[in-house]
């Protein structure tokens, strides 16, 4: 494996957030719903123009993981407005990390979390968020390795089904 190279998405990405995103998320989650519920999701979350408003949102940056020439993952953070619950003008919440199974284990996922951190500190938050599925044990015990910790919980819809995912948060201290 090459060195694993973050760079900014802009507009004309696209294309890379939509193949990742439905590829990795059907992936990581087909086997915990209907096959209906999993299409409606799909085809709802990756549109080319909900993507395109995403990556134009001025409180909302993406980030993509390259293996040489290869896409293996992205990062996307929300600020303000954006975020899904909290709004927290003091908060980075971490929308996703997605990283394809074949890079699993190979660092991509701390290195995308390594730049949602970066850039909590240069926008000097005071903490950072996210919601993780409460039946995805590896993702939460990434998380708490990296300094979470849970504070509540919300419903999480994936078509008709509703899931639980947990509310974790990691406290930033501030520079002395």
């Amino acid at each position: 494996m090459n060195q694993i190279k973050i760079t900014q998405a802009s507009p004309e990405d696209f294309k890379i957030i939509q193949v990742i995103g439905r590829q990795t998320f059907l992936d990581s989650f087909a086997y915990s719903t209907t096959e209906a519920d999993m299409t409606s999701y799909l085809e709802e979350s990756f549109t080319e123009k909900k993507i395109r408003a995403e990556l134009a949102n001025p409180d909302s940056m993406f980030f993509v993981a390259w293996d040489d020439e290869n896409t293996v993952g992205y990062l996307k953070v929300n600020t303000g407005k954006t975020q899904k619950e909290l709004q927290d003008d003091t908060a980075l919440e971490i929308e996703r990390i997605y990283v394809k199974s074949s890079h699993h284990g190979k660092m991509v996922g701390q290195l995308l979390y390594d730049k949602a951190l970066e850039i909590a500190i240069l926008q000097d938050k005071a903490y950072l968020w996210l919601g993780v599925w409460e039946e995805n044990p590896r993702a939460i015990r990434f998380y708490e390795k990296n300094g979470f910790v849970a504070f509540d919980k919300r419903i999480f819809k994936m078509g008709n089904d509703e899931q639980t995912d947990i509310m974790m948060k990691k406290i930033l201290t501030p520079a002395l």
